[in-house]
């Protein structure tokens, strides 16, 4: 059974800096993407960023260009979601997800596993 759990998500202020976590378990992902995705009350959800299993390759959204970096320790099976600069508006609930190379990257059908979320709250 596939499982991602994410963790660290929280409070901060405007400004600061998170870590979230993705852990990944019950398959190996050779061949696939993980991404980042979130939402906020009321909206859709918002693709962030990705990065492939293999070979390490980021994509990010405009909107977290420079701010946030996405990782991934394959020995540890976990992906991570660096975040700097905050802002009251990232404020939402951040899942990551996988799925298989070769579709559209930020479209959240395109992803088979789902995290839980874990939920960032940004106070101005």
């Amino acid at each position: 059974q596939v499982q991602l759990v994410e963790s660290g998500g929280g409070l901060v202020q405007a400004g600061g800096s998170l870590r979230l976590s993705c852990a990944v378990s019950g398959r190996t992902f050779g061949g696939y993407a993980m991404a980042w995705f979130r939402q906020a009350p009321g909206k859709e959800r918002e693709f962030v960023g990705r990065v492939t299993w293999s070979g390490g390759t980021t994509y990010y959204a405009d909107f977290v260009k420079g701010r946030f970096t996405i990782s991934r320790d394959n020995a540890k099976n976990t992906m991570y979601l660096q975040m700097n600069s905050l802002k009251p508006e990232d404020t939402a609930d951040y899942y990551c997800a996988g799925g298989r190379m070769g579709r559209i990257a930020t479209n959240p059908e395109s992803y088979d596993y789902w995290g839980q979320g874990t939920q960032v709250t940004i106070s101005s």
